[in-house]
């Protein structure tokens, strides 16, 4: 019986088949814009499915287990944290990829990197490190995201930071930057590639839904307040007839479930009938089109807002959270008046950057990459600082 030959597929059948199974309008990463430095493209892997791994290996992601999603990581092991948010993402980013024909590995390295310029203690953290550079550039996690893959991340001798592809920093960079930026800033067009579009989506899909599933846990929230809501409504329903007899935790994480399917099975419905009507001829021709493609049809994006200002309302504000975010504050300014006050006490690889960064972003950039648990611990550590 002779033996059948078994050949490896290589990065070049990567790149022929997503010629053949890819939409035009999709990002082929064998036409990738490249990388700020030149690589020797990879033996077995794409470019973007490169971006993807470097981002999964980055200490920046790595980071992102302990920092705050809403509940800061010693209220609970059950809790969404950064880390766990990324990859809930990221899987809905693959799905609405892969039915829209667009580039999942892409989709899922930008819905991956999305988060690692997060700051500790979540969108509190966010605004105080904004206020503290007000007259430097502020601060944007979007734009950190950007310099954490560009500069601040150490692992290739040919380029500072991750040296990704520009199709992955145009999807991170999402607005634009602000403040001076050493390398050469991805060209934002009317509007980014479907994939970085469906990542932002997959996103607000993802937090929404688990902020709301771990809100009900800790009990911050209650099932009755979220009655008036038809989208809620309509999928408790669904659920009163299918498993009538469920426990309540069974119910609710089916509850939740069936949200995230709902709404992922209107966005792509939605999406895949405004790219059908446009038929963009290629990548190029979609970023100059006026509106986004990827998104929900206008009673879903609605009802979506609704549960969204809800969760401001009654869950990002509620007395326990906020109690939580001005320790949080606190936290910061303290570190960071520490430290402006005598920048010596920065690790030597933050002092270094000051010369050509300047001391308020140098200290930004290691204030930003702490987890919480680090900034407590560094708090204790420095103990009384200057006011």
């Amino acid at each position: 019986m002779r033996r059948t030959e078994v050949r490896a597929r290589t990065r070049e059948h990567y790149e022929v088949e997503e010629t053949e199974r890819l939409a035009p309008w999709a990002a082929h990463s064998g036409a990738s814009r490249g990388r700020v430095a030149r690589e020797t493209p990879h033996r077995y892997r794409t470019a973007f499915q490169r971006d993807r791994d470097r981002i999964v290996h980055a200490r920046a992601f790595r980071r992102l287990e302990y920092k705050t999603q809403v509940f800061v990581h010693h209220e609970g092991d059950h809790f969404r944290n950064r880390l766990t948010h990324t990859l809930e993402g990221a899987q809905i980013a693959r799905t609405i990829a892969r039915a829209l024909r667009a580039n999942e590995d892409l989709a899922e390295a930008i819905a991956l990197a999305h988060d690692l310029g997060h700051p500790p203690f979540g969108h509190a953290g966010e605004r105080v490190m904004n206020e503290l550079l007000e007259g430097a550039g502020g601060f944007d996690h979007n734009w950190q995201t950007l310099r954490i893959v560009d500069l601040l991340e150490e692992r290739y001798p040919e380029a500072p930071g991750l040296n990704l592809s520009y199709e992955t920093r145009e999807g991170v960079l999402k607005h634009g930057v602000y403040f001076d930026h050493p390398l050469p800033l991805p060209a934002l067009g009317a509007q980014p590639s479907l994939e970085a579009q469906i990542a932002d989506l997959a996103d607000e899909i993802a937090y929404i839904n688990h902020d709301l599933d771990d809100g009900l846990r800790a009990g911050l929230i209650d099932e009755s307040q979220l009655e008036p809501f038809a989208l809620w409504a309509e999928v408790a329903e669904q659920l009163r007839r299918a498993i009538p007899t469920a426990e309540p935790r069974v119910r609710r994480s089916r509850q939740i479930a069936t949200l995230i399917d709902a709404l992922v099975s209107a966005a792509i419905d939605h999406s895949s009938a405004r790219v059908a009507d446009a038929a963009p001829a290629d990548l190029d021709t979609l970023r100059r089109h006026p509106e986004r493609f990827v998104g929900l049809p206008a009673e879903r994006a609605r009802e979506l807002r609704e549960l969204k200002l809800f969760l401001y309302e009654n869950l990002y504000y509620h007395p326990t959270v906020k109690a939580m975010t001005d320790d949080a504050e606190q936290v910061l300014r303290a570190l960071w008046t520490a430290y402006c006050a005598d920048p010596a006490r920065l690790p030597e690889a933050a002092r270094v950057r000051i010369g050509a960064e300047g001391e308020r972003r140098a200290i930004a950039d290691y204030l930003a990459g702490m987890t919480d648990r680090f900034a407590l611990a560094e708090r204790e550590r420095l103990g009384d600082t200057p006011s």
